[in-house]
């Protein structure tokens, strides 16, 4: 423990009992601690983190890099990149990092361990990474997701039949109410119709959940994409009184017609981004008044595409913004409690950014409006092209695949072939009988039998019918005679 010597050595004379409290607190708990410093270089680990990293003993893990031994990848089994890894960037910057769950690989045997880690830069030039198996706390939300998918799809059926009888109820061609019974059937069918909602949020962020769904990635032009799903919500942006404009809020006092959006290209999946964008645009519509402004953008920043979501509505609170992305938590304000909601949407949002190896984060002020930002991984137009040409590829293959193999066409039977009858020569002998000149047809023989193995001669079959004279020998007999030879 040379470490919290050094750090204690200037310390009162209660140090030394401080210091062995320390030293015991790490060597017992079940959490993996490791000490770095600013570059890197370990300089302590804990009983709990040996056994974790599978590395033998302690000193076979001093004075190592210790991204030798701390290798991650992501929940869902994927390699991160150094650019997207966020304990990598997190010891690069000395920033802090607070229990990213992922996956650790332990050891020569590059065994699957789930963690939450962390990383807790102290003193400056210090690192503090700690870790723990979090395996029996998946276990228990893979049940409680398995629950509420499966309430959640029950469910779904008798509210959408309420729902449709609500609907009916309220149509005067089909039913005719007082207006004080349509008040009461026009709550229950908003309510109704909330209870929807939130059953297919909850079937959407367990699925992904419980691994039902994996992010398909694609090579994608992301200017044009985002461009074009946030143009579908003009309509709706113009009915609610609110002004759009494609690009920051500072962009708004660009008028240059010259300006040219910038290409940027991304490897996500395009249902993701879809569902990410719905949500923060729906939110960006319910929470500004008539009159505000809502913008979005796409900027290249190094290796991340980021994109941003901006409004000039109500804003959050800072108590508010550090629990957003929580599932089901809401502000709890004049300003939004009036606005409908599942409490899902922002939690959907960073699990499928986060699925991508994105981050989320939003920056606000209540009552002046909110900006939110996604960042994403980056690719060059190179690689972009390398994976489209796969993707085409891959295309054609599915395609020849699914195509059905064509029939051969079926060949006609052969035929018998008749034996011609041959021409019996005229003779001309009054002193015998005329002899018919007609012999009966050969039958076709039949196709001869597969070869079998050997067996003995048998002696030839006596014919049942005695053969016919030839022609030949009735010519013969008509010289001779009648003289048979």
């Amino acid at each position: 423990m040379s470490f919290f010597k050094r750090q204690t050595s200037t310390a009162p004379a209660k140090a030394p009992a401080q210091e062995n409290y320390a030293e015991l607190a790490l060597r017992t708990i079940h959490d993996g601690v490791i000490l770095t410093d600013k570059l890197g270089i370990i300089q302590y680990v804990n009983p709990a983190a040996v056994i974790m990293l599978d590395c033998g003993s302690a000193e076979n893990a001093i004075s190592l890099d210790y991204g030798l031994l701390v290798k991650i990848e992501t929940k869902e089994g994927r390699e991160l990149s150094e650019a997207e890894n966020p304990l990598t960037i997190a010891m690069k910057t000395g920033q802090a990092l607070d229990k990213y769950a992922c996956c650790l690989i332990s050891g020569p045997s590059a065994k699957r361990i789930p963690i939450a880690i962390s990383v807790l830069p102290v003193q400056g030039d210090k690192r503090i990474i700690t870790f723990r198996n979090i395996a029996k706390e998946l276990a228990e939300e893979g049940e409680q997701t398995e629950f509420i998918s499966t309430a959640s799809h029950e469910m779904r059926t008798p509210v959408a039949t309420i729902d449709g009888y609500l609907s009916l109820a309220l149509n005067p061609q089909t039913a005719t109410i007082d207006e004080r019974a349509r008040g009461y059937l026009e709550s229950a069918h908003a309510a109704s119709q909330h209870l929807g909602r939130l059953f297919h949020d909850l079937l959407d962020v367990t699925k992904l959940d419980d691994g039902r769904i994996r992010p398909q990635f694609v090579p994608v032009e992301m200017t044009g994409e985002v461009k074009k799903i946030a143009d579908d919500y003009i309509t709706r942006m113009k009915e609610a009184g609110l002004n759009f404009r494609f690009g920051t809020k500072e962009s708004e006092f660009d008028s240059d017609p010259r300006r040219l959006d910038q290409v940027i290209y991304g490897f996500v999946d395009i249902g993701f981004l879809r569902e990410i964008m719905d949500n923060l645009l729906d939110n960006a519509i319910k929470y500004t008044p008539s009159g505000g402004s809502v913008y979005v953008g796409v900027l290249g920043d190094g290796d991340r595409a980021l994109i941003n979501v901006t409004d000039t509505g109500v804003g959050i609170s800072s108590d508010d913004l550090q629990h957003i992305f929580q599932k089901f938590y809401r502000s709890d304000n004049s300003d939004t409690r009036e606005v409908g909601g599942t409490g899902l949407g922002l939690y959907l949002v960073k699990q499928r950014v986060e699925a991508m190896g994105g981050r989320v984060w939003a920056e606000s002020a209540f009552g002046d409006g909110s900006t939110f930002y996604v960042s994403l991984p980056r690719i060059s137009g190179e690689e972009y092209e390398k994976r489209m040409i796969a993707v085409r590829n891959a295309e054609m293959i599915n395609q020849t695949s699914a195509a059905p193999t064509p029939q051969p066409a079926p060949q006609p039977t052969a035929q018998p072939i008749q034996p011609v009858q041959p021409v019996q020569p005229v003779v001309s002998n009054p002193a015998a009988p005329p002899v018919p000149a007609t012999t009966p047809p050969i039958q076709p023989t039949p196709p001869a039998p597969p070869v079998q193995s050997p067996a003995p001669p048998t002696p030839p079959a006596q014919p049942l019918v005695q053969p016919i004279p030839s022609n030949q020998n009735i010519i013969n007999n008509n010289i001779n005679g009648g003289i048979p030879q």
